[in-house]
């Protein structure tokens, strides 16, 4: 770590600068005591590595954002139980008020009066009813209806679900596994990789990185500080292929005359934050990754991702996002 770095952190005026410090100190919400070397503060899919405890019921279920979020095979798949298991509920239900109950079809047909039971419920459930099972008492004809307003609801919100997860904007983009020190022009600067994985257009693209690290404190406590790392292009109108984004490390970033060794003593990670507007939908999305120190290689760059074929069309091959050659630094 340099020598002007250094005089930063171990800075330590008085009391009246040190509120106007405090006051003009850079923090995403994260805070200055998280000083666990062991831990990143965003995880590799982007979400936050934080676990709340001792909420309430109702915001640890926070029901309807899970099943947004949540995948589509989980999704589809807890369809599928709830769709079984409230048709074993009124199942169980018809049995209790006699199979016998139900007309139009043996028992036999349809493999023992539980099934029948179970069909009858399924039939009823999704509104479909073919008919041939039929309440015949009043009770019965009760549990039906009962059953039947449950399935329009149920039908109704799994409809409004399936709709809120295909009309719900997402930014497609996908990180390099690891930023790169590789030479710049004069100098020497810190990249990473992005790249829109659909064709669907991302318009007005801005990006924004912060190099978080713990610094120590003059009374020997460590705390975790916060600076935003300039780029040399942060936003573009368009963009149709990848973009390395740079870092210059010039005299001015909290980067320069840092080794290895110095971030990974400070714990250093590197937040980056991107917005855009998707012109399929007219919405915004953003996304969100982090590089730690051991995700960073030095003396690395970035091959190009493109060629172009004899037609001049210009193929963009994904699977090079990651790659990186080795080269001699500034």
């Amino acid at each position: 770590m340099n020598t002007k770095n250094r005089r930063l952190f171990n800075h330590a005026p008085g009391n009246s600068k040190l509120v106007e410090q405090e006051e003009r100190r850079s923090d995403l919400g994260f805070g200055a005591k998280l000083t666990d070397a062991s831990s990143r503060l965003i995880n590799k899919d982007g979400s936050f590595n934080i676990v709340r405890v001792n909420s309430t019921l109702w915001d640890r279920l926070n029901i309807y954002n899970r099943l947004i979020m949540m995948g589509w095979f989980q999704f589809l798949s807890w369809l599928m139980v709830f769709y079984l298991v409230a048709n074993l509920i009124f199942a169980s239900i018809y049995m209790l008020a006699g199979p016998e109950t139900l007309t139009g079809i043996s028992d036999e047909v349809l493999n023992g009066p539980f099934w029948k039971c179970f069909f009858f419920s399924a039939q009823t459930l999704t509104t479909v009813g073919y008919g041939h099972i039929s309440p015949a008492n009043f009770t019965t004809s009760l549990i039906a209806a009962f059953e039947s307003m449950i399935g329009l609801l149920s039908f109704a919100l799994a409809t409004g679900l399936l709709y809120g997860r295909f009309s719900r904007p997402a930014a497609h983009i996908r990180f390099a596994k690891q930023s790169v020190f590789a030479p710049y022009l004069d100098v020497n600067a810190w990249m990473f990789r992005i790249i829109n994985t659909r064709d669907n257009q991302l318009i007005n693209l801005q990006v924004t990185a912060t190099l978080s690290r713990s610094e120590s404190k003059p009374d020997g406590t460590s705390s975790r500080k916060y600076y935003g790392l300039s780029l040399e292009r942060s936003k573009v109108a368009f963009f149709p292929r990848d973009w390395t984004l740079v870092h210059p490390i010039t005299a001015e970033s909290p980067l320069y005359g840092c080794t290895p060794e110095d971030l990974e003593t400070s714990d250093a990670e590197i937040f980056i934050s991107v917005q855009a507007m998707d012109d399929t939908f007219a919405q915004s999305v953003h996304d969100r990754y982090s590089y730690r120190y051991e995700d960073i290689h030095w003396g690395r760059k970035f091959p190009p991702m493109f060629t172009v074929n004899q037609q001049g069309t210009i193929l963009l091959d994904l699977d090079k996002l990651d790659d990186t050659v080795e080269i001699e630094l500034n």
